[in-house]
């Protein structure tokens, strides 16, 4: 058996894919190439050791079980129509722009040229991006994946003449998966970009016996089309929202969310911990980000397995950023600059 994470090549239907494995077999996660995009993410509940005393370790990779923590996409055709945009990265914006259309250096900008009705747009355009393995590196521990896409050229996608490059390094350890987005203006002009994690998890199906813990103390209100209300109308205490104040864990019960938590309380290592818990089990998942927000949606409205799983998304900018005055500094890449942004979950299985 060989002693280092192992990568192998494969298909989800013609679309490629990468499977990351550790020398154990504790962990999996496989990759589709179109988006980066997260496809399963699997580990074992049981520490080594825990699940059988076998010598021959070859026996004991055959014998283990491994639970799945994210719900993905489960073939090309349910990939294809991004649906939920499952475990979708991101890019130039998170979230909704109003009506298609931003202004932006003095010029206006239309999203959606040439439609009139049906004027929603929402998570940007990496998602569906061709991305290509750059490069590739495994240990005993963990293994790291470079992935990188040109396609964020002007003319390629209406409304956003600007030129990106976006690189993801994925980092995959025995119980936990970090991410970190890094967009290079490779153009001449500065561009409006802000970027972010569209990840369902689940330890229980449906999740209303699930716990959360959001270490947030404001909530973004929004208007019926999820768009923030202006300026500081936008900006609600949660001490003002108590069904919505998830500072303190609580189970999600029959809560519908489609949210966005801002004003978050990073821990002394300097990022935030978004908790979902399983009381039945005692297993928890920590979706951690360096800055930014926590955007929930409870997948009420999802074509296949409504409340099978929660959305945790890790965004740095508020839906609708581009239109927002107050975000205009943040949001703006300056030609040959690079930002970055690093988040990720970590999985804690009950020991008992």
């Amino acid at each position: 058996m060989a002693d280092t994470y192992q990568i192998t090549e494969g298909r989800l239907g013609e679309e490629p894919t990468v499977t990351v494995s550790a020398p154990d077999g504790r962990a999996r996660a496989v990759l589709a190439l179109r988006g980066a995009t997260l496809l399963s993410w699997q580990v074992a509940r049981e520490a080594p050791g825990q699940l059988t005393e076998q010598k021959d370790l070859t026996e004991q990779k055959e014998l283990t079980e491994l639970t799945e923590l994210t719900d993905g996409y489960r073939d090309e055709t349910e990939m294809l129509s991004q649906d939920g945009v499952r475990a979708g990265l991101l890019a130039p914006f998170p979230n909704r722009v109003a009506d298609g259309r931003y202004r932006y250096g003095g010029r206006d900008h239309d999203l959606l040229p040439g439609r009139l009705a049906d004027r929603t747009v929402y998570h940007g355009f990496a998602r569906e991006a061709p991305f290509r393995i750059v490069a590739a590196t495994t240990t005993a521990d963990s293994a790291r994946l470079l992935l990188r896409t040109t396609s964020l050229r002007p003319g390629r996608y209406p409304g956003y003449p600007f030129a990106l490059d976006l690189d993801v390094e994925y980092t995959i350890g025995r119980r936990e998966l970090g991410i970190e987005i890094r967009a290079t203006n490779v153009g001449e002009t500065t561009a409006p970009y802000a970027s972010g994690w569209h990840p369902y998890f689940t330890l229980s199906r449906p999740i209303d016996d699930l716990v959360l813990q959001i270490p947030a103390h404001t909530l973004i209100r929004t208007d019926a089309s999820l768009i923030p209300l202006r300026g500081e109308e936008a900006l609600l205490p949660l001490d003002r929202r108590p069904d919505m104040d998830f500072r303190t864990p609580r189970k999600l019960g029959d809560a519908v969310i489609d949210a966005c938590f801002t004003d978050l309380a990073p821990g002394p290592d300097g990022r935030t911990e978004t908790v979902l818990s399983d009381p039945a089990t005692g297993d928890e998942l920590r979706v951690w980000q360096h800055g930014g927000n926590m955007h929930v949606f409870t997948g009420d409205t999802l074509a296949r397995d409504r409340r099978a799983s929660i959305a945790l998304e890790p965004v740095e900018a508020t839906t609708d950023a581009f239109n927002r005055p107050e975000h205009a500094d943040a949001l703006a890449l300056e030609p040959r600059r690079q930002r970055k942004f690093h988040f990720g979950v970590t999985y804690l299985p009950s020991t008992h």
